[in-house]
Parts: C-alpha cells; structure tokens; sequence
C-alpha cells in the first residue's frame, strides 16, 4: 500500500502592490512564509496564480536548478517555487524578481530595491527553501492554495 502524498497549505494575505504575502504550512513540521505577485487576474508574468490544490513536482529549471514545480496551473506554465525576495507590481514601480511564482521566506520585512526605495520583501529565502526542499524529500507533494 502507497503511503499518502504529503500535502501543504499555503495562506495568502491581502493582496497590495508590493506582493501577496502568506504562509505555507507542511504537514506538522514546517512554516515559511512565502512572497507572489499581486492578483492581477492570472496574466501571464504578472500575477500570483489562482486558488486551487495544485500537484508539486521536482523539475530541473535552467535558472533555478532542482526546485518545485506546480503542475495544471490553469492558463500558465512553468510555475515554481523558487528563492526570492520582491514579488512588487513593476507598473507601479515596485521590484519584483517573480514571473508568477511562489517564493519561500524564513520571514518577512522590508529591504532596498533597485529604485533605492524600501520594499516590502520576504527574507532568508534560499534557507526557507532549503527547508521547503528538505521537508519534501524529493516527493511529489499536494499544495493547496487558499
């Protein structure tokens, strides 16, 4: 008998220019807060994707080399979850180093962007990736976006 795939639930906050900020839960073990785009109506490179459960794989990115990838997004491809900081609305002038993913934090706080202005951001996310990456060992993995 196949054990369960393990699941996780990531809990989005309010969605501003500066970024959709939230919290992934992985089973007991493991919080991280996690950085997106703002909701901008699925567009492609601009927007956080929609709500749903979607299935998360290993993929090998050419960027970001052995991470997650989210599988079936509706209307999109290539969706990660890789380390980043800023995940801003760059129409509104705010850094954003996110195409539509989802990046991993050990916390949230603000840092300098490239304009020289402080941006809200999620911090320490190659460790919180690292964890992400450690707590699901390779396996497939269940994330529910709510």
């Amino acid at each position: 008998m196949t054990s369960p795939i393990p699941r996780a639930t990531l809990t989005r906050g309010p969605s501003t220019s500066a970024g959709t900020f939230g919290r992934i839960q992985c089973g007991d073990s493991l919080t991280i807060h996690t950085v997106e785009l703002p909701w901008r109506d699925n567009l492609t490179g601009k927007s956080s994707i929609p709500l749903g459960t979607y299935r998360c794989e290993i993929v090998n990115s050419p960027r970001f080399g052995r991470v997650y990838g989210l599988r079936d997004v509706p209307g999109r491809s290539n969706i990660l979850i890789h380390a980043a900081n800023f995940g801003g609305n760059t129409e509104m002038g705010f850094d954003s180093d996110l195409l539509g993913c989802i990046a991993p934090a050990m916390s949230l706080g603000a840092l300098t962007n490239r304009q020289g202005i402080t941006q809200q951001a999620g911090l320490r996310s190659k460790e919180a990736l690292a964890r992400l990456m450690e707590w699901g060992a390779g396996r497939p993995f269940e994330l529910e976006i709510r």
